[in-house]
């Protein structure tokens, strides 16, 4: 079994987590990059895989996984470590109608090029810690790249609650950089998370249009990131 990927200190976690004895080598992707590897083999690992839903060439085939509840924020993390995305950023598109109309904002994402596992993944979220979310096309599908990728996507308040439940602990396994990004929104205090008007501010407010009138710091919805995201 082999894993290749840039941030090396997710193999290491990998590394910690199943307790493996081999040491981390370096392999070249078809465009010449250089990428770090881990490698080892266990045939109960992979069978146990197996059992859980996971195929060969899984980037087209992965469907809906039996993942246990209780596991499911720890798997969700892992998603959004692998093939997902934390994005934060200043929007000033509407600073045109008004200079204080400039604020932060948040998306979490998981990307996928199997429909089905995208579907589950949004379902599970939204069964378990009660938040909406979507499932969209993030790249198209053309000649060259005849399969689209999709992207789950939770935006405003749901993005807040998804970071708190995934790094529901200082200690979890993560990737370190994510984790960073993540930090400023984990905080019990409302009041610190995104200054300057804010997600919460926004999230679930039905006259946004009226408030932003009045000289409010409240957003009127403009175009999200979608796609690209930046670090997957």
């Amino acid at each position: 079994m082999s894993i290749t990927s840039k941030d090396r200190d997710l193999l290491e976690t990998v590394q910690s987590c199943l307790g493996l004895r081999t040491g981390l080598g370096v392999c070249k992707n078809g465009q010449g990059l250089l990428y770090s590897k881990l490698q080892w083999r266990d045939g109960s690992f992979y069978a146990w895989l197996t059992e859980l839903g996971l195929t060969p060439a899984k980037s087209l085939t992965l469907k809906p996984l039996a993942v246990p509840d209780e596991y499911f924020h720890d798997f969700l993390r892992g998603c959004i470590d692998g093939d997902g995305s934390i994005v934060v950023y200043t929007d000033r598109y509407h600073t045109t109608k008004n200079e204080r109309y400039v604020y932060e904002r948040l998306y979490v994402s998981v990307v996928s090029a199997s429909r089905p596992f995208a579907d589950w993944l949004l379902l599970t979220a939204r069964r378990l810690l009660d938040v909406r979310g979507t499932v969209r096309v993030s790249i198209k599908a053309r000649p060259d790249r005849p399969h689209p990728v999709y992207a789950v996507r939770f935006a405003k308040r749901d993005s807040i609650r998804v970071l708190r439940w995934i790094y529901y602990s200082d200690d979890v396994p993560c990737l370190a950089r994510k984790r960073a990004r993540a930090r400023p929104f984990l905080s019990e205090d409302p009041a610190g998370i995104l200054a300057g008007g804010g997600v919460l501010e926004l999230a679930d407010n039905s006259d946004s249009k009226s408030d932003a009138r009045k000289g409010v710091g409240v957003q009127v919805p403009s175009p999200p990131p979608f796609p690209p995201f930046p670090d997957p």
